[in-house]
């Protein structure tokens, strides 16, 4: 059975509140169904550009088994006992079946780890196109001309040089489109590794300072340990790397900070630094966020930039591994558009701790050259301390 777009319908509520959606096609953000060919034809393709992309990103594909549409088909395992799943651990790799529809909300869940998603346009649809020109199928491709809304790549199959006069008069700027031979698959692989560089999150900033500083007795994000507010310091040290920058604040402590700098109130109340995270993800869900405590005083620009550096946005978050323990670092990290909804997850199961989500996701793990850096302060006795750590770089 094939799937439609999520469609909107004319007479939507208007008492619903609108926020932003992430850019989300059928089954992930990047996602092209391949249209034109036989099926035998678009797994091959399929085969060559995964064995291209698998190791920078993580691919799936999308496919319908024929034998599956009759009537008679015997159902796996104990899905023909009446279970409505059945796991199973295949040591090397893991299968799931489900007997139930699925629709794009949970298509998005299953793949939201993914970094690209190829599709067999005869059975799927997604939002953008590659359009294979083979005669075996064109009067299939004439057919399909309404679910051509954006095709990004011609390929000429064996024999074809040029694409159908009903695909020019139908695609306005079909000119604008490269075409490409199908068996020049080295081609065809880089021009979607090209594709994947240009759908590369941006990166915006967020200072975390909306806590209490109760252990502090005093806004750390007001301590001034470079010649200006720590808030203020954070945000200058992320605008350099950063193309939009937020301090992240209480509602309640917005009309004391400076105008200069943009600020981003919590709209997930009550959750501390994950709730910061989550709120910077409503306003931004297609954007990595690198976010960093105010708590930070020796954090220098090389070791922020060495983050940035070696982020991969392959993985959920790109981190530092705490020197005191090793384990993930989340409060100066980047954070991918991809785990929102991880984050979301785990508060559903009742957990806030960021921590613990970077230690059961995939996560992308570095050490700092500058151990200090990572040094945070919540105590004054801690600020002692740190302070004797500032006076030495600065005799030095």
């Amino acid at each position: 059975m094939k799937r439609q777009e999520e469609s909107v319908t004319s007479k939507e509520h208007s008492k619903h509140s609108k926020i932003a959606r992430p850019a989300y096609g059928n089954f992930g953000r990047n996602e092209w169904a391949i249209v034109g060919a036989p099926c035998g034809k678009i797994k091959a393709l399929a085969d060559d550009l995964i064995k291209g992309l698998s190791a920078d990103y993580k691919c799936a594909y999308v496919d319908a088994h024929h034998a599956n549409a009759d009537e008679g088909a015997v159902l796996p395992g104990r899905l023909a006992s009446g279970a409505v799943a059945e796991y199973t651990d295949q040591i090397h790799y893991h299968q799931f079946d489900m007997k139930r529809e699925l629709n794009a909300f949970q298509f998005r869940q299953l793949f939201q780890d993914t970094d690209l998603v190829l599709v067999n346009g005869n059975h799927e649809q997604a939002k953008a196109q590659v359009v294979i020109i083979d005669e075996a199928k064109k009067s299939s491709l004439q057919k399909r001309l309404p679910q051509l809304t954006n095709i990004v790549l011609f390929l000429l199959a064996d024999g074809m040089e040029e694409v159908y006069d009903f695909l020019q008069e139908a695609i306005p700027d079909w000119q604008t489109i490269p075409v490409l031979q199908l068996s020049e698959t080295g081609k065809v692989v880089s021009f979607f590794q090209e594709q994947m560089l240009q759908a590369k999150p941006k990166l915006n900033g967020l200072v975390l300072a909306g806590g209490k500083s109760l252990r502090m007795g005093q806004d750390k994000g007001a301590m001034a340990w470079h010649g200006k507010e720590q808030r203020y310091h954070m945000a200058d040290l992320l605008g350099e790397l950063c193309e939009q920058v937020y301090i992240s604040c209480r509602t309640e402590q917005q009309a004391e900070l400076d105008v200069n700098y943009s600020t981003l109130t919590d709209t997930f109340i009550g959750l501390g630094p994950y709730g910061a995270i989550l709120s910077a993800f409503r306003k931004d869900p297609d954007a990595a966020w690198l976010v960093v405590a105010c708590d930070l005083p020796l954090l220098d620009p090389a070791t922020l930039k060495h983050l940035v550096e070696h982020r991969n946005t392959s993985a959920n978050a790109t981190t530092y591994a705490s020197p005191q323990d090793g384990f993930p670092e989340p409060l100066i990290a980047i954070w991918e558009p991809k785990s929102y909804q991880v984050l979301l997850s785990f508060l559903a199961q009742g957990y806030t701790c960021p921590r613990k989500v970077l230690r059961n996701c995939e996560i992308h793990l570095i050490e700092s050259a500058n151990a200090d850096a990572l040094l945070n302060v919540n105590t004054p006795e801690e600020l002692e301390q740190v302070q004797l750590l500032l006076q030495d770089k600065t005799t030095y």
